[in-house]
């Protein structure tokens, strides 16, 4: 059976991830100051102003104004031509301490309340709100993510590549792409459909436009193998793309959340990673549950795999754990999550300190993707863990 299945991207330019990058480069300065930072930072743009907004509680002393004016002007938006100028818009910024009813269910766990016990580092840290995430893994690609998402990622990353080195000198900061995979019996087969929406000045003329994102952005990036005579190419499919950025759309933080995981191929559990730091589960056992799958996948025990962990505000333990392999797996997905539960621990500081999550690494994340090649050298990509679980699972 034949099937297809799309994903996208968009580049630093597109305004909802000017929003995510400003939001993560705010979360980079003050943890670069004070690491054990609470913070909830959303930002959103619309033509001519950008508003910073939140709870923060910190002793960092960082300049919000000018954080928002270098992430602007360094995507590309530092001039009007380009629709939108970092150095003369609005800055607004409403920032206020982090509730104390939530400070007090993360600084101190349910399970350190209920014992007493303060001894255990690792227990000490609630989880910063309820519910669920997921991480996915399969073999379609070196780094274990989709096909359609991971070239999705690297369009967009070469996009912004030749706008930036000059190859291409009539493209604007704001961006999207798209790409169509087809599959049999769940196997990739072909590349369908590649899509690329561009910014660009407006004396650029279509025809040159099509030419060169053809030439200069999708075969340098789409594996040659994946192409045939039936591969259909759509370059600005409405014909201009001149108004841009927050001009043309307004931006707010958290709105690519698919963007930013699996492009539609996992489940996902509605929360966003950026402007929060890593005490945040939505973050960071999001990060956790990649990493789970990822050495599941890299260990042989199946082919995909997807993790859901869900958490009780205040509590440190997850309150359940869920593992799938769609039948791909050679044990039973049962016996994989006590595999889990047996060797990660998903404990929300566990999670900080064997992730290393309390370190300036956001900002990079904050548009081509948290996971896959974009995250490389990130410590949820490694697969240190594989041949532990394949021993355990009995496959040596």
């Amino acid at each position: 059976m034949r099937k297809l299945f799309t994903s996208e991207s968009v580049t630093e330019g597109h305004p909802d991830k000017v929003c995510d990058q400003v939001s993560d480069a705010i979360i980079d300065a003050i943890l670069a100051q004070d690491p054990d930072a609470h913070i909830a930072c959303e930002t959103a743009t619309k033509t001519g102003f950008v508003m910073v907004f939140g709870e923060i509680s910190s002793t960092a002393d960082v300049d919000y104004e000018a954080i928002v004016r270098k992430t602007v002007c360094e995507i590309g938006y530092d001039c009007e031509e380009a629709c939108f100028d970092g150095n003369t818009c609005e800055v607004m910024v409403r920032i206020e301490e982090q509730s104390p009813d939530i400070a007090m269910g993360v600084d101190e766990a349910l399970e350190c309340k209920e014992s007493g016990d303060t001894s255990d580092e690792l227990n000490l840290i609630g989880a910063g709100d309820q519910g669920m995430m997921f991480g996915y893994a399969c073999r379609e690609t070196d780094c274990l993510m989709p096909m359609p998402i991971e070239l999705s990622h690297q369009l967009a990353k070469q996009l912004a590549k030749v706008r930036k080195d000059g190859t291409i000198d009539y493209l604007e900061p704001d961006g999207k792409t798209q790409v169509t995979c087809e599959y049999e019996d769940g196997r990739l087969v072909r590349i369908d459909t590649v899509l690329i929406s561009t910014q660009h000045k407006a004396e650029a003329n279509l025809e040159q436009i099509r030419k060169d994102m053809i030439e200069k952005v999708i075969k340098p990036i789409i594996p040659e193998e994946y192409i045939d005579e039936n591969t259909k190419y759509f370059v600005n499919p409405t014909g201009r793309f001149v108004i841009g950025g927050p001009m043309g759309d307004s931006g707010l933080t958290g709105r690519k959340i698919i963007v930013d995981t699996y492009g539609g191929r996992s489940s996902h559990g509605g929360g966003a990673f950026s402007g929060k730091d890593p005490t945040k589960v939505d973050r960071s056992a999001a990060y956790m549950a990649r990493y789970i799958a990822k050495n599941i996948v890299a260990a042989g025990i199946a082919e995909r795999c997807e993790i859901e962990l869900a958490y009780a505000i205040g509590v440190a333990k997850p309150v359940s754990v869920y593992a799938d392999t769609f039948g791909s797996g050679v044990i039973d997905d049962e016996k994989i999550v006590e595999l889990v539960k047996e060797h990660f621990d998903m404990r929300p500081a566990a999670i900080i300190k064997q992730l290393d999550l309390r370190k300036p690494i956001y900002r990079k994340l904050a548009s081509y993707g948290h996971f896959g090649s974009n995250a490389s050298g990130c410590r949820w990509e490694d697969t240190d863990r594989a041949e532990e679980l394949r021993r355990a699972a009995g496959l040596e």
